[in-house]
């Protein structure tokens, strides 16, 4: 595969400043896509902006993906991460990669291409445990994560299962499922005057916690005098 070939085809392919075996290219006016081929011309990773192009940003993104191999190879897993990342004022501190079968950013104009390219972002550890399966990565790199906005804030890892006597509202099955930072806090918010109800979540690192109000709050069947608070939940999360 001839990836500075294909690339070329693309057409108003220009090089990116400063890094060298790198191009961009507008495919319209609110995106701009940067691709870095492999020092060795058999691999490439490429970063995908909507609205805001930060230049220095995405070509710190890309060194650090090259530098690592981010998601190189067929046998990589579907989300790979890399910690340590720092840019500017940015609060990024790692870069994610996706793999072709999540990211199919070349899918339907060229295969070959897409099979060699690993999509990167700058992300924030506390978004990824490191074991996702195809399923997981696409929903979280697709539905959730946002992965093209340079000014996001971070998406924590987060699966939540619930029930609100109150409210009748709950999940479906014993499973825990991925939901968002302002679902679980409303859930928590709607467990006191509910007794019998519960919100269980878990974290990055696999930790657990299940929140009940009985009459008073009780988390991992700890009695608390306060409901938790919005930094405890940041905290627990990892991402403060």
């Amino acid at each position: 595969m001839n990836i500075e070939q294909a690339v070329a085809e693309i057409g108003n392919v220009e090089e990116v400043p400063g890094l060298p075996m790198a191009w961009r290219w507008s495919p319209m006016s609110r995106f701009m896509f940067s691709l870095a081929m492999d020092v060795d011309g058999g691999w490439a990773y490429q970063m995908n902006s909507l609205d805001v192009h930060d230049e220095g940003l995405t070509r710190a993104v890309l060194e650090f993906a090259r530098q690592h191999r981010l998601g190189r190879g067929p046998g990589a897993r579907p989300l790979t991460i890399a910690t340590g990342f720092s840019y500017g004022t940015y609060r990024f501190d790692a870069v994610a990669a996706s793999s072709p079968p999540v990211h199919g950013y070349h899918h339907g104009r060229n295969e070959a291409l897409n099979e060699v390219v690993s999509a990167v972002f700058p992300a924030y550890q506390c978004e990824f445990r490191g074991d996702e399966n195809l399923e997981e990565a696409v929903l979280r790199c697709k539905h959730m994560l946002r992965p093209t906005t340079v000014s996001r804030t971070p998406v924590p890892y987060l699966r939540m299962r619930y029930e609100n006597t109150r409210t009748k509202g709950g999940s479906v099955g014993p499973s825990r499922g991925f939901t968002t930072h302002d679902v679980l806090l409303r859930e928590l918010g709607l467990l006191e005057g509910a007794p019998g109800s519960f919100v269980e979540f878990e974290n990055s690192l696999g930790e657990v916690w299940k929140v009940e109000w009985n009459g008073s709050w009780l988390v991992n069947d700890t009695r608390q005098d306060a409901p938790p608070s919005q930094s405890w939940v940041a905290s627990a999360l990892g991402c403060p």
